[in-house]
């Protein structure tokens, strides 16, 4: 990974922490307790077996420091358990904020941004990937911090009694920081390809469960197993790598920290021999020039925890390494807006804190595009430039050949598309509208209508919670499902599964049309209403669609042109530019690109009819 951008996602790591500075300073501060309670657990203990062995003291003589010992041990755990805590919470609020900006952004985005990628990739993003962030917040930056007070505090202590071994840890500290930067250097860039590989997996199993039916019935199940088993061995490949960064960065840290130890063991061991007789200010008692029991048993019970913070951080420098991978697929994502967009387009459509907010009346209104281009999040124009009208009470149908341009004028109009030139509703810039009162007046119904797992009345009632019974039978009837549903045992409990299971794609369309109708809204979206359905029930639909949207603007994306006479305007799309508009009659006057489309939707009838396949 480039150096520039390692600091860059770093930077952002540490920015992300004002959600839960609060906890993280009160996990230093127990931090800190901990420190300063493990100082009194040493100098208590040391004074006892001083007593106990040098000057040959009962041991009932100490029983109030045997007491404050134990005690001592208690409130020690005590302050690790809150320091745990208040680490653990300061990483979940950051984790939800995360996550919630994240969800958030990729609203805004729209669904034309996340079918980019597959469901696989964005699970992982969102769950996994911000699931990393975790030991950065609750255990690396804690950890970071108190490498910095808890070493300085017991040198602090150990200077008094013993200059030289305050040197020698002064003089060893460093080394273990140093090793862990070198041996983990790369850990950041491994773990950004194992990330990457997951999200492949991800992506490609949640695939191949997907279409596993039509896998099996064109035998290529064996292929796409073989296919899972590559992806998966890279990913186990992946992942070993980055574990054995981990332990070997591990092993270096307790080596130096034993070496260390070992070193100042053999001092203090020299000393008692009466080798060495330097080293010690003697300012505590007894004030010989050799080093005493209680000063020796003080530092060798410090050294250990002096290297500790140091250990922890080595430990949790792989958490640090691990959410830079994670965050580099998240900065991405949030600043898309920034770094793809703008260098493109010139006037982009986000729906952002940015926007002005402005409401309009949705009852009486007008929509004027003018030189209108649409883009991708990544700056390819998909459509324009193009010029049209639609008044609040017109009926328009956007028809063209596959790859048109139908479906990107539908994302634009839910906001979902970034464009350049002018688009207008009531002469203000539609880039400055509020977009969640102008969806809350919408009702869209999408090529691929989503169905969700639960029954047939919870689905119907996310277009509007408090549709009752009576109102669902009516909107049933008005998408021409009600017969299918009344014959049903279950009635409005039929349960759908995940992804429509359990019923045809014409059933699920039309419960979805049932559930577009149920919204009290002004502008009806609806793209490819009648794409699953026979000829007899998508005329049925289309003239119940009209019916129920009088005084209502309607804007239908369809193929079936021969239903279309009675729209007000029909706009004909060629390869992202407008061929030509006009009524139905005067279309099929001008013997045209439109007519040849009719020519061909009416040809493609024919032969399902006689296939047997349109019934």
């Amino acid at each position: 990974m480039d150096k520039s951008l390692e600091k860059s996602l770093t930077l952002w790591l540490k920015q992300q922490q004002t959600v839960c500075a609060g906890y993280l300073k009160l996990t230093v501060l127990f931090g800190i307790l901990t420190g300063l309670c493990l100082l009194a657990q040493a100098y208590t203990l040391a004074s006892v077996l001083d007593g106990l062995i040098m000057q040959q003291l009962s041991l009932l003589t100490f029983y109030p420091e045997l007491i404050a010992l134990l005690s001592l041990t208690i409130f020690r755990a005590l302050l690790a358990y809150a320091k745990e805590s208040s680490g653990f919470i300061a990483g979940k609020k950051l984790r939800a904020q995360v996550r919630q900006t994240v969800l958030n952004k990729l609203i805004s985005l729209g669904p034309s941004f996340i079918n980019t990628k597959p469901a696989g990739t964005w699970a992982n993003i969102v769950l996994e990937q911000i699931e990393d962030l975790h030991d950065f917040y609750a255990k690396y930056l804690p950890a970071m911090m108190l490498a910095g007070f808890i070493p300085l505090i017991i040198l602090a202590a150990i200077v008094p009694i013993n200059w030289l071994s305050a040197m020698i840890l002064l003089v060893t500290a460093p080394l273990i920081p140093l090793f862990m930067v070198l041996v983990g250097m790369g850990a950041a860039e491994a773990n950004r390809k194992n990330f990457s590989a997951l999200q492949q997996l991800n992506g490609h199993f949640l695939d191949s469960l997907r279409g596993l039916r039509t896998l099996i019935l064109f035998h290529r199940q064996q292929a796409e197993i073989d296919k899972i088993a590559n992806v998966s061995n890279d990913v186990k490949q992946r992942t070993m790598s980055v574990l054995s960064l981990a332990f070997l960065s591990s092993a270096v840290l307790e080596f130096f920290a034993a070496i260390s130890i070992a070193i100042l063991a053999v001092y203090f061991g020299f000393s008692f021999l009466g080798h060495l007789e330097w080293g010690s200010f003697s300012l505590l008692p007894p004030t010989e020039h050799r080093l005493s029991l209680f000063s020796g048993l003080f530092v060798l019970l410090l050294a250990p925890e002096f290297y500790q913070p140091l250990k922890d951080l080595g430990t949790h420098y792989h958490a640090k390494a691990k959410a830079i991978g994670a965050a580099e697929s998240l900065v991405t994502l949030l600043n898309i807006q920034d770094s793809s967009l703008t260098s493109h387009i010139t006037t982009s459509l986000i729906a952002s804190s940015k926007a002005s907010h402005t409401k309009i009346d949705l009852k009486t209104w007008e929509l004027e595009a003018n030189n209108l281009k649409v883009f991708t999040h990544d700056g390819e124009c998909l459509l324009g430039p193009i010029s049209f009208t639609i008044s609040g009470q017109q009926k328009l149908a956007v028809v063209g050949a596959s790859g048109s341009g139908k479906t990107t004028l539908v994302n634009l109009l839910l906001g979902f598309l970034p464009y350049e030139g002018s688009l207008k509703i009531q002469g203000i810039e539609f880039n400055q509208l509020d977009l969640s009162h102008w969806r809350n007046n919408l009702a869209w119904l999408g090529q691929e209508p989503q169905l969700f797992h639960g029954t047939l009345m919870d689905n119907l009632r996310l277009g509007n919670q408090t549709l009752s019974t009576e109102k669902a039978w009516e909107l049933l009837a008005k998408a021409n499902i009600d017969d299918f549903v009344s014959q049903h045992p279950l009635g409005l409990k039929l349960s759908i599964g995940e992804q429509a299971a359990g019923i045809s794609v014409g059933q699920a369309q039309r419960i979805a049309l049932a559930r577009a109708l149920s919204r009290d809204a002004n502008v009806f979206i609806l793209d490819e209403p009648t794409a699953s359905l026979d000829s007899a029930s998508a005329d049925a639909i289309t003239q119940s669609l009209t019916k129920e949207t009088t005084a209502k603007c309607l804007l239908i994306v369809t193929h079936k042109l021969s239903q279309l006479g009675a729209m007000d305007t029909i706009l004909v799309l060629e390869k992202g530019q407008l061929n030509s508009s006009g009524s139905y009659d005067e279309l099929m006057a001008q013997n045209g690109l439109f007519c040849q489309l009719n020519a061909q939707t009416a040809y493609d009838i024919d032969l399902q009819t006689s296939l047997g396949l349109n019934s």
